[in-house]
């Protein structure tokens, strides 16, 4: 039988936020920022795809570019676009062994 070990954070405390190391970040500084990449990103994979009947196949060797500006696949992009605009408003609070995601009080961030 397998098991796992479950630990469980005291009841009414607040869980700690995961290490930026520990979880995949796909965020940028900001959303006008994160929003130039997926321009960047849409628009070389849309401009080579259109460009092959004009220059020819050659053209889709920029489609990998977009790659370096999503910073992955546009899913990868998209996730980052949600942590980008999430970022600080949102905290996961635990009580008696269940999570949930709620709204960061903004007076907490300010004393601390």
């Amino acid at each position: 039988m397998n098991t796992l070990n479950i630990v469980k954070p005291p009841e009414g405390t607040k869980a700690p936020v995961t290490e930026p190391s520990a979880a995949p970040n796909f965020a940028s500084k900001s959303v006008p920022r994160h929003l130039a990449r997926g321009v960047i990103g849409f628009g070389l994979i849309i401009g080579s795809i259109a460009m092959v009947p004009v220059a020819g196949p050659a053209t889709l060797l920029a489609a990998p570019l977009a790659l370096i500006a999503f910073r992955g696949c546009p899913t990868c992009w998209m996730v980052g676009l949600a942590q980008t605009i999430s970022r600080g408003r949102l905290e996961r609070q635990c009580v008696d062994g269940v999570c949930t995601l709620t709204k960061a009080d903004p007076a907490e961030k300010k004393a601390s």
